[in-house]
């Protein structure tokens, strides 16, 4: 049986390897950049790494602190290298991105990066059916009711997220998800521009031609892939003695 979080974890650790001091850096959010940062934090403490670092969300920045990473609130600086998970990967490189209810502010951070490292287990590249998970679409409370009316004008299986214990998730900017189960996305770019035309969605989680690798973990190492125009092409395999 697969070891998911060995392969979070394996991915996580051979993308660190390509943080340098100097950088300054994306952190994302989720179980996969969990590991992420740790090791970024174990290379600053045994290692004398010197970077800084954008935070995709609260809880990364928690969790960065405690890892001893300069933390940035704001730049002008271009992001060197922003690494992060993502739910699915399509064959293209597109992503669906935003389970974890961060998906505005790693859009931002990920758009104004030089460079986008996408870390993930053997589970989230789909070749034949991308958009099988559920599509994150961040919008303002505001009218919220209208809003998803209007979503379902697209996905009939649309519906606002909720916490465990039945109230509406609210992200840190203070705006809430519509998780749309679409089942799959054939033209990722149209549909992004579709849903951004709706008033009141905020951002979409979709993330076109930004990725450049994919680290996608296995048990025993990682597979490393470019995107390039053609697809998804295998780069590198690393294995872990």
């Amino acid at each position: 049986m697969a070891d998911f979080e060995k392969q979070k974890m394996n991915a996580a650790v051979k993308a660190a390897e390509y943080v340098r001091s100097g950088m300054l850096v994306g952190l994302g959010t989720g179980s996969t950049s969990y590991y992420l940062i740790k090791e970024i934090g174990r290379r600053v403490r045994e290692e004398g790494l010197k970077i800084r670092a954008v935070c995709t969300s609260r809880k990364t920045e928690d969790l960065a602190r405690e890892n001893g990473i300069e933390i940035l609130q704001n730049t002008d600086d271009q992001i060197d290298l922003t690494i992060d998970g993502a739910d699915q990967v399509g064959m293209y490189g597109t992503l669906i991105k935003g389970g974890g209810g961060a998906l505005l502010r790693e859009k931002i951070v990920a758009y104004n990066s030089k460079e986008m490292y996408v870390i993930v287990d053997s589970r989230k590249i789909e070749s034949t059916h991308f958009g099988s998970f559920p599509l994150p679409v961040e919008i303002v409370p505001f009218m919220h009711l209208r809003t998803v009316q209007n979503l379902r004008k697209i996905c009939e299986q649309t519906d606002i997220r909720r916490t465990e214990n039945g109230e509406i998730f609210v992200t840190d900017n203070g705006n809430y998800i519509a998780d749309m189960r679409m089942g799959k996305i054939n033209d990722p770019l149209d549909l992004e521009e579709s849903l951004k035309n709706i008033p009141g969605v905020v951002e979409v989680g979709l993330f076109n031609g930004i990725a450049k690798r994919i680290f996608e973990g296995t048990d025993d190492g990682c597979n490393i892939y470019r995107i390039t125009d053609h697809g998804i092409e295998r780069e590198e395999v690393y294995f872990d003695h």
